[in-house]
């Protein structure tokens, strides 16, 4: 006669730790300036928990009032009901301590940079603090373009974790993510973080590194060619920009374009660009200085290459003066 084996049924329970677990339930960012807070909606807006960080709860509070201004402007285009709003607001939190992101499957790092010797250090930085705090198979990315992903990654402890993801903040509608991969990247990571983008209904574009990948530089030397034809007098900014949308189809002129993503960033990027390539084509058109220098960024100061209201909408009268709160 054979010996029953009695196991307590406790075996086959499922434990805490073992019980079923979504994958990017919540994601950590680290800055939430203005493309802070457009990944923190882009990500809260497809159901996701996210918890940002600031340094001050004055910054916090800002970043809140900033993203409710933001989804206010949404629900006064018919984009959104406030029951939606509400919802969004709920998966999102501000702290100002890294130990919240323990529990965050992906940490993204979008703090505003200067210059790219100076944004390296602060970025390195960041990513050793985010690992102190995070499980270890916890994704840690970069949204930077000046930065190698494989330099910030240099000095962590699982280097293997990291990529860079580069939104598209500048066109909220845009429908890729610029994924690249780091020397030290592993196949799990790039998969994951694939399956996030479309998650977030994205689209991953692979990129090899390269400071600026394909938007930024493709994108700066658009502008700057485009100031070029206005300082030779080859056609009006209107014109040259008409023609773009009319002849080439692009949904925006370059002026344009360059006055949504803000003339300070523009020079900031081309900078960056210069600095890394030492190649003339990337350096700011005497234009694009002009007009930062009299800080008319663009759309958020509402005076760059053209006047807008506190909306962001071109004026019709250009010669209009404008009152910007944002100035």
């Amino acid at each position: 006669m054979s010996e029953i084996l009695i196991e307590p049924i406790e075996n086959f329970a499922l434990s805490q730790k073992s019980k079923p677990k979504m994958k990017f339930s919540r994601v950590g960012i680290v800055g939430c300036g203005t493309t802070g807070q457009r990944i923190t909606l882009m990500i809260a807006s497809r159901g996701i928990e996210v918890t940002f960080l600031e340094l001050t709860k004055e910054k916090i509070e800002e970043a809140f009032s900033e993203i409710e201004e933001q989804l206010d402007e949404k629900i006064n285009h018919w984009g959104m009901t406030e029951n939606d709003k509400k919802l969004i607001l709920s998966r999102i939190k501000g702290t100002m301590i890294y130990d919240d992101f323990k529990e965050c499957d992906l940490v993204i790092e979008a703090i505003l940079s200067k210059t790219r010797e100076f944004s390296k250090d602060i970025r390195i930085s960041v990513f050793k603090l985010i690992e102190e705090h995070v499980r270890r198979d916890t994704i840690i990315a970069t949204n930077s373009i000046s930065s190698v992903i494989t330099e910030l990654a240099s000095e962590l402890k699982y280097k293997d974790r990291c990529v860079s993801l580069h939104f598209s903040t500048t066109v909220p509608d845009a429908k890729i993510v610029e994924v690249v991969r780091g020397l030290y990247s592993s196949d799990d990571v790039c998969l994951n973080v694939k399956k996030f983008t479309k998650l977030i209904n994205k689209i991953p574009v692979p990129v090899e590194e390269s400071p600026g990948l394909i938007s930024v530089r493709l994108g700066v030397s658009f502008i700057a060619e485009a100031c070029d034809l206005l300082m030779e007098g080859v056609g009006t900014k209107e014109d040259i920009d008409f023609v773009m949308k009319q002849g080439i189809g692009t949904p925006l002129g370059p002026f344009e374009m360059a006055d949504r993503i803000g003339l300070d960033r523009v020079v900031r990027w081309m900078d960056n660009l210069y600095t890394e390539f030492g190649d003339r084509k990337y350096k700011p058109s005497p234009l694009l200085k002009k007009l930062v220098r009299a800080k008319h960024y663009g759309r958020k100061t509402c005076e760059g290459f053209y006047k807008y209201d506190e909306h962001g909408h071109k004026l019709k009268d250009q010669s209009q003066e404008v009152d910007c709160p944002n100035r």
